[in-house]
């Protein structure tokens, strides 16, 4: 097919595609799918081989946020029945990301709910830093805490953060039907605020909330141009007391197109395999990993995601190997860059947001873990669930909401619960 050949050669030598490119990677039938996932497959591994990079999520503060938006059971008026808890002390906090350590995971997320940190909260986040760094003097940092206020990006990236994760969820024009408590341009700002002071940006997206295809090429092109080293792409996790809780609106073919087109428009950033990948992907998460070069370990925020040995055997089974500590994530010129802009990890962007990454060799990591050596003691680690935009919904299938709704499992193990976590 010609539009691949050219979508390949384009992606070698980081050649942005059309829009139009781009809508008709979406566009393209079942027959032809294996044909894309091969062609985004050779943009992947041309910029980084054959590594997944592991991210584990630790939930510092669980509910009662007082925005609004549509996919998230953590939202201002949300009837889920989720786990509801204020911060984590340091240690535990420490305990919970050192679960996903022993996993594998590379990098560790800490997240809390809110509109944004105060002051008080960025110390208490530093302290928690400075806890896990105590303990994994090599493990990566991402926070996302919500939109920033001025110098507070600074303070984390002197209290030891990597990167900060700060995602667009949906396109400009559609944002406002999903949260009207904060704008896109509060998210683009965040972003922004953290790729100055430094850091390493992380901000993605969620499909499955109605979008159109264009909404879906709208956001990607927004996120190239704003350039951040890793690239989460999430899945809508339509949980029972949410807005969107009925909206079953993907197939796995569909999620496997919105991820090469993201490969595509992005061929050396980090791209994550992020929230609702196990409900919405289901037998084909292998085939993705031809697609993504990076996945969260274990559970996500709010709701419960497979085994983490399952994660484990299912990157080994594929022919990958997880990415060392002891390897950059990025392309060179991407963590030349980072180096340059003061994050210095250069494992996940313009200093270490997510993973995977460069053209480091294709040699497995000394430190991969195979999938038996995963303790059964784990914590837990959520992603942002999704989003939901307006213009055409994709059809899904008759009978996709009652078979699915029940593949949601809200968390109730890990930090912030009685219950060994999962990684």
């Amino acid at each position: 097919m010609d539009l691949l050949n050219t979508l390949v050669e384009k992606g070698l030598r980081r050649e942005t595609p059309t829009r139009e490119e781009a809508l008709a990677v979406l566009a393209t039938s079942d027959d032809e799918l294996l044909d894309v996932v091969a062609a985004a497959g050779k943009v992947r591994r041309a910029w980084f081989g054959r590594r997944v990079k592991l991210n584990y999520l630790v939930n510092l503060k669980s509910g009662l946020c007082p925005e609004d938006c549509s996919y998230c059971s953590q939202r201002l008026g949300s009837k889920s029945e989720i786990l509801k808890y204020t911060w984590l002390k340091p240690e535990q906090a420490a305990a919970a990301a050192g679960a996903g350590v022993a996993g594998g995971a590379k990098r560790v997320c800490l997240v809390a709910s809110g509109r944004g940190p105060t002051d008080r909260d960025v110390d208490r986040v530093s302290q928690t830093i400075a806890a896990i760094k105590d303990e994994h003097q090599d493990v990566e940092i991402c926070a996302c805490l919500g939109l920033l206020s001025d110098g507070q990006a600074e303070r984390l990236k002197d209290a030891g953060a990597n990167a900060y994760n700060h995602n667009l969820n949906t396109s400009e024009a559609t944002y406002g039907d999903i949260t009207t408590t904060h704008t896109y341009a509060d998210r683009v700002s965040t972003v922004q605020q953290a790729q100055a002071a430094g850091m390493s940006a992380c901000s993605g997206l969620i499909a499955g909330m109605g979008e159109s295809d264009a909404d879906l090429v709208d956001v990607v092109f927004s996120l190239r141009e704003l350039d951040p080293d890793s690239v989460p792409v999430n899945f809508l996790i339509p949980i029972e007391g949410t807005p969107l809780a009925g909206d079953w609106n993907l197939t796995p073919q569909r999620c496997l197109r919105i991820l090469a087109m993201v490969r595509f428009v992005c061929p050396d950033v980090e791209v994550r395999l992020a929230g609702g990948r196990e409900i919405h992907l289901r037998t084909l998460q292998p085939l993705a990993l031809n697609l993504a070069n990076s996945i969260f370990l274990g559970d996500y925020l709010t709701t419960e995601g497979q085994a983490g040995e399952d994660d484990l055997a299912m990157i080994a089974d594929a022919g990958f190997e997880v990415e060392g500590t002891d390897t950059t994530t990025l392309p060179a010129h991407r963590a030349d860059a980072a180096a340059a802009a003061g994050s210095g990890s250069g494992c996940g962007g313009h200093g270490a947001e997510g993973g995977g990454c460069g053209p480091c060799g294709d040699a497995a990591p000394a430190d991969a873990v195979p999938a038996a050596a995963v303790p059964a003691d784990r914590v837990p680690a959520d992603a942002v669930p999704a989003r939901a935009a307006a213009g055409a919904t994709v059809s899904a299938p008759a009978g996709t909401q009652e078979s699915h709704a029940g593949l949601v499992a809200v968390r109730r193990r890990g930090a912030g619960t009685d219950l060994p976590p999962n990684a």
